[in-house]
């Protein structure tokens, strides 16, 4: 799925700063200051973004996302959700 939003997002004409991993769907164990500092990273990524592209699928926002959600709207930045978009499934086709 991360593949298909991010390619999805580019073949739009869209620059794509995504996650750098999904600790907990690839498998990697953080430390708190790590998971801290992530999330300043994230952060900064919304700085430097016009807008965000919330992956929520079933509707799931964990709490860090929610957290960066809430940022992106205190600073003005367009929200897109996954759960509103409709990738055709021929984009991908030769």
């Amino acid at each position: 799925m991360r593949f298909y939003s991010n390619a999805y997002l580019t073949l739009q004409g869209n620059v794509v700063m995504s996650v750098a991993f999904f600790e907990h769907w690839d498998g990697i164990e953080i430390s708190k200051d790590q998971s801290e500092l992530l999330g300043k990273i994230h952060l900064r990524k919304i700085d430097m973004s016009d807008e965000i592209f919330v992956i929520d699928v079933d509707g799931y926002i964990g709490d860090s996302t929610r957290k960066e959600i809430e940022y992106a709207e205190k600073t003005g930045k367009a929200i897109r959700y996954y759960s509103n978009v409709e990738i055709p499934s021929t984009m991908f086709s030769p």
